[in-house]
């Protein structure tokens, strides 16, 4: 990616770097919310406002909640440990490998920070022949 790449993350980019990813097919979700999948498993999604990702001082339901599956615990931690980090989980993923995101949040990080996110989130779910394809046409820089 360019230096150009380092600006505020877009939710557009969100879609963006999921589809293109190798074999990645759109389940269509609910109420225009896409989820990116893998050979059949979800490693990126848009998720519908629920009870446990709730906004503390109103209460209300997040309704821009974006789900990247993650490959450990480790990972995740690494992720959600930051208070000032934008991702986050609820007791909901307690044991489940996947940090959220708020849309409202995604300009904190950096259009390259976002792209290793998705990337890794696809990682996480391709299958070993398919990740090791990926890694071998983009050896870390």
């Amino acid at each position: 990616m360019s230096d150009g790449e380092n600006r505020p993350a877009r939710i557009e980019d969100v879609h963006e770097l999921a589809l293109a990813m190798p074999h990645v097919t759109i389940y269509p979700g609910t109420e225009d919310r896409p989820v990116y999948q893998v050979g059949g498993k979800s490693f990126v999604f848009f998720r519908t406002p629920r009870p446990d990702a709730v906004d503390p001082e109103t209460g209300e339901r997040y309704p821009d909640v974006i789900v990247f599956w993650v490959a450990s615990e480790d990972d995740k931690q690494a992720l959600v440990q930051d208070g000032t980090s934008p991702f986050f989980t609820t007791a909901h993923f307690n044991g489940h490998l996947s940090v959220l995101l708020r849309g409202s949040r995604i300009g904190e990080l950096t259009r390259d920070e976002l792209a290793e996110i998705v990337q890794d989130a696809w990682l996480s779910r391709a299958s070993a022949r398919r990740a090791a394809a990926w890694l071998d046409a983009h050896p870390p820089k």
